[in-house]
């Protein structure tokens, strides 16, 4: 979807560079945030610099993370970018929330906006604690129920509307409580598809803009702590972005689009992003301004 205000036009698709860097260098982990094994049930030791930012207390854009489950890459990137001082909500596009089991053929399988990840850890621990500490899941479970309550549905939720009462203990919260963002940053092209068929579908109701873009991660915890340092970054990059040109048009119009400020900014967004693809040439990007 093009945006009808905008002069020129920008491919979303940016150019891959033929020689990826190093990936970021390992930090310490923090006593609390032990390392994350891969879902796909090989052990995969990767560290992640657990340290909070402190809040500045300038402007921050409002982001959202989503994956196909609202288990592993998403809720990643929502640590890292609550860790950040980020007003942040994430969710899962699938049906339902689907986990490995003892074989391929036997997931765990709950429903979104049921089950605590909590009550996932306690479930999983008392059928095979062996078998879900060794493929990492009770692990993963372990960071999630420390940074929000259960997963929730991408399609499940009422955009524009308050999230206060159940979501006040969510890490990322504070800025979030009118139920509305900025940023959709998907970690998979398909779940890319379903948000922006579903922002179709919903037919613009608030009249809102809000760019999706997403940073093509594989589904293992290796992966998800690299993709979550470098949505991270990403988010730094389109928050300075912001910040610049808020202060040179002014904060007005900028929820529904219409002030200098707005408009500078999301002229600015498909540049930012590819300077951050040169940065990180390994993540393949796409990018859409959309509407809530």
């Amino acid at each position: 979807m093009a945006d009808p205000r905008l002069a020129r036009s920008a491919d979303p698709r940016t150019s891959t560079p033929t020689q990826p860097p190093p990936p970021p260098p390992p930090a310490e982990v923090s006593p609390v945030q032990a390392p994350i094994n891969g879902t796909d049930g090989a052990r995969d030791e990767a560290p992640r610099d657990s340290r909070e930012r402190l809040d500045d207390g300038g402007f921050k854009l409002k982001f959202c993370t989503v994956c196909a489950n609202n288990q592993n890459r998403s809720m990643e990137a929502h640590l890292r970018l609550s860790l950040a001082s980020y007003p942040v909500i994430s969710f899962g596009t699938g049906s339902q929330v689907r986990l490995p089991g003892p074989s391929i053929t036997q997931p765990n399988v709950y429903p979104f906006n049921g089950p605590s990840y909590a009550q996932m850890h306690s479930e999983l621990s008392g059928k095979d604690p062996r078998l879900y500490r060794s493929n990492g899941l009770l692990t993963m479970l372990e960071r999630n129920r420390g940074v929000k309550l259960t997963p929730e549905r991408w399609q499940d939720w009422p955009v524009g509307q308050p999230r206060l009462d159940r979501y006040k203990g969510d890490r990322g919260s504070k800025g979030t409580e009118g139920g509305v963002v900025d940023v959709v940053i998907t970690c998979e092209e398909r779940c890319w598809d379903a948000v922006v068929d579903n922002l179709l579908e919903r037919g613009s109701p608030l009249n809102r803009p809000v760019h999706v873009i997403n940073v093509d991660i594989i589904d293992n915890h290796q992966e998800g702590l690299i993709g979550g340092t470098a949505i991270l970054d990403l988010a730094d990059s389109l928050n300075a972005a912001a910040k610049e040109e808020r202060e040179m048009g002014g904060e007005a119009g900028w929820a529904d689009g219409t002030g200098d400020g707005r408009m500078g900014f999301d002229q600015r967004v498909p540049e930012v992003l590819a300077e951050w693809q040169e940065r990180w040439p390994q993540l393949a990007a796409l990018w859409t301004l959309a509407w809530f």
